[in-house]
Order: structure tokens, then C-alpha cells, then sequence
């Protein structure tokens, strides 16, 4: 089986994975007495576009950020519903409107529709000298920032959770600007957002009395993750393809 041929077997794979888990879970939960309905349809569906724009994206087909407008809308309104403003505030002011900013820069490299894959790149070492310590200086501020809004809005505060709020944000906002650049590296902070991500709802999961419907969350970060290895896997290779074709420019609508 070549390259193309597994990409497509995997990603069409995982996608049935996920919406028949979705569909199983949200079945079972609809059937609890404490269950919220309308959260419980709004993660359930938030999760399958999500994943489809993932899959999308791994594979370098622009169409991932039409999935992913709709991925965060509902993200937006799950993460506000559980109190998680780091997460809600990332969706609604930097992701959404990056979504738009992506589809410009993916065209401007080569990615036309479904079957045109976009242009990929890799960082120098001199970006990556100053993007490394920025992102750690990042999470430091973000923490700081989450916690003392939790402790003037919550009684008790889980420090672990606002922990990884953080860097669920910090990663995220890097990875998308590597992700509306085209740039290799970003499957790294995606990976890390996962992880946070699995951790972050985790953890609300058992804490929560709306754990009704963050299990579909929780259940959706882990397919991301998976899918998150195999996008750097896949743009490993297209960066060494289009290596050379063009000089990274100093600026970029994502960096401004």
C-alpha cells in the first residue's frame, strides 16, 4: 500500500471511529436522568466537525477550515457552559477569525480544494531559537492570568486545571499561526494542545457535575491525538517535498 493509498485508509478509518464512539456515548448518556440534552448534542457534533477538520488538516486539504469554523463555534459554547473562559476566550477572539487567515495563506500556497495539498515548510533555526522560550514565557503569563480571574470568580480553585487551561491556550495560539503558515512544526504544538486537552477535560470529566456530556470532549482530544501523529508524520514529508521552493518570508498575516 503507498503513502496516499494509507492516508486515505487511515483518515476515512478514524473518522468512522469517531462518530460511531460519539454516537454510542451520546445514546448512553441521553438515557441518564441528569443529562443536558442540548450540551450533550452541541459536544457530540462539535466533536465530528472537529475531527473532520483534524483529518483535513493532517492530510493538507484546505477544506479543514470550513470544519473548523464549525468546530469552534461549538467549542465555544461547551467551554463557556463548564467555566473554562482560557479555552472559550482562545475560540471565540484568536480561532475563529485565524480560521479565515488560514484559507488566505492556504491558497497563496498552493492548496486550491480537495485535491490539491498545501505547500508545507519548516522553521530555521533562528526562528526556532526565539519561538521556543516566547511560547514558555507565554504560559507563565497565561497561568498567572487564569489563576487570579479563577480566584476572584470561584470559591475553590483546582490549580492543576487552570494549569493546563493554559496551555491548552499557549498551544494553541502558536500552532495556529504554524498552521496558517504552513509550517511542519506545528504538528509538535498540536500534540502538546492534545495531551493538555485529554488532561484539561479529564479532569473536568470527574470534577463536574455536567460530566454528562464532557466525556464526548474528553473522548474527542483523544482521537485528536492520534490523528495529531500521524499530521507529523504526513507534513514530515511534505515540508522535505516543497523544501527550497520558497524563502520563508519575515512577516506574516498569522505573526501580526
Amino acid at each position: 500500500m503507498n503513502d496516499k493509498r494509507f492516508n486515505q485508509w487511515f483518515s476515512a478509518i478514524l473518522m468512522t471511529l469517531m462518530v460511531v464512539v460519539i454516537v454510542v456515548i451520546t445514546i448512553f448518556k441521553l438515557q441518564q436522568p441528569d443529562a443536558r440534552v442540548l450540551m450533550l448534542l452541541i459536544a457530540a457534533l462539535g466533536s465530528v466537525m472537529g475531527v473532520a477538520s483534524t483529518v483535513l488538516s493532517a492530510n493538507g486539504i484546505i477544506w479543514t477550515f470550513i470544519f473548523g469554523i464549525l468546530d469552534v463555534v461549538f467549542c465555544c459554547i461547551v467551554a463557556a457552559d463548564n467555566g473554562i473562559w482560557g479555552n472559550f476566550g482562545l475560540h471565540l477572539f484568536y480561532f475563529l477569525p485565524m480560521q479565515f487567515v488560514g484559507i488566505w495563506q492556504w491558497r497563496k500556497r498552493g492548496a486550491k480544494g480537495a485535491k490539491s495539498e498545501v505547500q508545507a515548510r519548516k522553521l530555521t533555526g533562528k526562528q526556532l531559537a526565539w519561538i521556543i522560550p516566547a511560547v514558555c514565557g507565554a504560559l507563565a503569563v497565561v497561568y498567572v492570568v487564569l489563576l487570579q480571574i479563577k480566584l476572584h470568580t470561584a470559591t475553590e480553585v483546582d490549580r492543576m486545571q487552570v494549569f493546563f487551561d493554559a496551555a491548552v491556550t499557549t498551544f494553541n495560539i502558536t500552532g495556529q499561526i504554524l498552521m496558517s503558515l504552513a509550517f511542519y512544526e506545528q504538528w509538535y504544538l498540536w500534540i502538546l494542545v492534545n495531551i493538555s486537552s485529554i488532561f484539561l477535560w479529564g479532569d473536568t470529566m470527574l470534577s463536574s457535575a455536567a460530566s454528562s456530556y464532557t466525556v464526548v470532549m474528553f473522548i474527542k482530544y483523544c482521537f485528536y491525538l492520534v490523528n495529531s501523529l500521524n499530521g507529523l508524520r504526513i507534513w514530515y514529508h511534505l515540508s522535505h517535498h516543497h523544501q527550497g521552493q520558497e524563502e520563508v518570508p519575515g512577516h506574516g498575516a498569522g505573526c501580526c
